[in-house]
């Protein structure tokens, strides 16, 4: 006999949940960053400024104090980052009491999995892409104009292509929940196919700094496979939430 829900709150104990799972979340961020905060200029020196410095590019800062407000904000931006699996957690356990006994080991490993694929995305971000858009930033202009980098525009950039690469690295993920609760279907997906593949190319072509059509394609591959892998993971999740209800029949 499937465990049943826990019994049914009422709104005030919603929005009490609510409040103890935000006011627990924004404390993983706080611990989180103190904790960078002792690394952040190892941090800054070996991983976030290498991309530039690789690339040739000279930075520079242009406001009174401007280095040391920018620490502040990659000290919460870093430990946001790095909290991210126990934001996800809290995320888990707010909804876990509406949810039956099946639904809940689903959940708790599509917020494990959704971790891993967050990491996935900043990973090809920093090692695909930013290195990319550097050397281009770099090499791109007249001879007689120095590229000299605001560091806090680089620093923007920089989280922005980063968060923007692990939400999109998500995608998998999105498609299984939304495929188990019967919005989505592996059929649905494989008849958009080429749609999708005209979207993908389009993101390709807005996030490639270049024209070159090779850089292009190097950015649209990792999408179209991630688009592959949600029709198989769509599939798959279809499976399961047939095999999770055929009891019940």
């Amino acid at each position: 006999m499937e465990t049943p829900p826990e019994r049914e709150m009422s709104f005030l104990d919603h929005l009490d949940e609510l409040r103890r799972r935000i006011i627990s979340s924004v404390a993983g961020v706080l611990v989180a960053s103190i904790g960078v905060s002792f690394f952040i200029g190892d941090i800054v020196e070996n991983v976030l400024l290498r991309p530039a410095i690789d690339a040739g590019l000279r930075l520079q800062n242009l406001r009174p104090f401007g280095q040391a407000f920018l620490y502040f904000k990659l000290i919460f931006i870093c430990g946001f980052i790095v909290s991210v699996p126990w934001v996800l957690w809290n995320l888990w356990r707010f909804v876990a009491p509406g949810l039956y006994e099946h639904e809940r080991r689903w959940a708790r490993q599509i917020t494990a999995w959704t971790s891993v694929c967050f990491v996935a995305g900043i990973a090809f971000a920093y090692f695909g892409m930013i290195p990319s858009m550097m050397a281009f930033a770099k090499s791109f202009g007249s001879s007689h104009i120095e590229n000299i980098i605001d560091v806090n525009e680089y620093l923007g950039f920089f989280a922005t292509v980063i968060l923007a690469s692990g939400l999109m690295f998500e995608l998998p993920m999105i498609i299984y929940v939304l495929s188990r609760v019967g919005i989505v279907t592996p059929t649905f997906l494989s008849t958009y196919r080429r749609h999708a593949i005209v979207v993908i190319l389009i993101i390709a072509a807005v996030l490639t700094p270049t024209p070159d059509p090779i850089n292009q394609l190097f950015f649209a591959a990792p999408l179209y496979v991630l688009y592959e892998l949600s029709i198989a993971i769509s599939k798959f999740a279809v499976k399961r939430q047939r095999a999770a209800s055929s009891p019940e029949q």
